[in-house]
């Protein structure tokens, strides 16, 4: 089919061109008028327009030279976007600003989409431009237990393996548990060992329903023998809180662990060994330990534990005052009021308690001077403690 201008030849035309025109039509060769070919030429680019312009909305590319490819097929001299000018060219005057709009609005598309690819790629490329696959990679920066958290796991491990159970009880608790129950009378003299720290006093007429942050882990002890009976072995870490000036060697707040074992026909000696094997287990197989008389209101007889001084070997240094020996915790008999304030009957059975404060413990296992520095989280100070996680 010929696409040719008309309807009517004009009448400048000669007659022999006209003639020319009948005798292509007699041969069959369709004339069409102008005004058609036109539309169908626009018709025809605007198809070509849009498909082009869906196929540019999809590349991509994961390199530099798939980038130029695309680059030389659709926006070079050669390109299938410069290719529409050549038809562009035969579009009627009056459509060609509708028409050249549409080709702007390609090529300017086509330039976006290659632009997003190429910074992508280089991107990618910068994030990976000093990536050594036969270098050794860099240690990754992990984060580390606290040294308390490692000596309070410790501990808690050393007595499980001695068949003790885990149980922890409130650091907000009540007179009743933390002095009542544990023997300290309303106007019992030992109250006045310890600084506590109380939440809610209430009527002087009943102490007992005082609100506190408890000052010692032994409360644990009154809570687990209230709601149960023996055989009782436990062991109950926590914080504790006392109102102390903060120092080197002392602190408002600091651990302990507690340990209970109440049964028919405990006695002194269970305890005694017991903590030998802790102290063993702890600071190695040749520590000796001593036990010295002491008071406490819920254990009698009571007793502290020393042990040989793990730096000097017994030999004396001024962490050991030169006495060869190192306080680590308090132990004794269970008091038979504990018991029977309980529920448990103390002419059936017995136990033993032992406290230590994990910071004294630890101090010992790593030299450590200064109780402070547990709580400064010292970046430089806890990195000394990888090796012991």
């Amino acid at each position: 089919m010929l696409y040719i201008m008309g309807p009517n030849i004009p009448s400048q035309i000669s007659a022999k061109i006209q003639l020319y025109f009948y005798n292509l039509s007699s041969f069959g060769i369709k004339i069409l008028p102008l005004h058609i070919f036109f539309k169908r030429l626009k018709r025809m680019l605007l198809e070509k327009i849009e498909a082009l312009l869906k196929e540019v909305t999809e590349l991509t590319a994961t390199n530099a030279d798939e980038i130029e490819r695309l680059r030389l097929k659709y926006l070079s001299k050669k390109g299938e976007i410069n290719a529409l000018m050549a038809d562009f060219r035969n579009v009627a005057a009056d459509q060609k600003k509708a028409v050249g709009i549409e080709i702007n609005k390609l090529k300017q598309t086509a330039q976006e989409k290659l632009n997003e690819l190429k910074e992508k790629v280089d991107t990618t490329d910068a994030q990976h431009e000093d990536f050594d696959l036969t270098r050794t990679p860099y240690p990754l920066p992990l984060g580390t237990r606290h040294p308390l958290t490692i000596v309070r796991n410790e501990i808690i491990n050393i007595f499980q393996r001695m068949g003790f159970t885990l149980f922890q009880g409130p650091e907000i608790d009540d007179d009743k548990h933390v002095f009542t129950m544990l023997n300290f009378a309303a106007d019992h003299p030992a109250r006045d060992m310890q600084d506590t720290f109380f939440i809610e006093q209430a009527d002087a007429s009943d102490v007992t329903k005082n609100v506190l942050l408890r000052s010692h882990t032994s409360g644990d002890e009154a809570h687990y023998m209230e709601n149960h009976q023996p055989p009782i072995r436990i062991i109950c870490p926590g914080r504790v809180y006392r109102n102390e000036a903060i120092s080197s060697r002392a602190h408002c707040f600091f651990h302990q662990v507690e340990g209970l074992y109440v049964d028919k026909n405990v006695s002194f000696t269970d305890l005694k060994q017991v903590l030998l094997t802790f102290a063993r287990e702890m600071f190695g197989p040749d520590t000796k330990i001593r036990l010295r008389p002491s008071y406490f209101p819920f254990t009698e007889p009571s007793a502290e534990m020393d042990i040989s001084c793990n730096i000097c070997g017994g030999e004396g240094c001024t962490f050991c005052k030169h006495t060869g020996w190192v306080e680590i915790l308090g132990c004794g008999m269970v008091d038979p009021h504990d018991l029977e304030a309980c529920g448990i009957d103390s002419s059936i059975y017995t136990g033993y308690a032992f406290g230590m404060g994990v910071e004294r413990i630890t101090n010992l296992k790593y030299r450590i001077s200064d109780l402070r520095m547990f709580s400064e989280n010292d970046v430089r100070f806890l990195r000394e403690f990888e090796s012991a996680n």
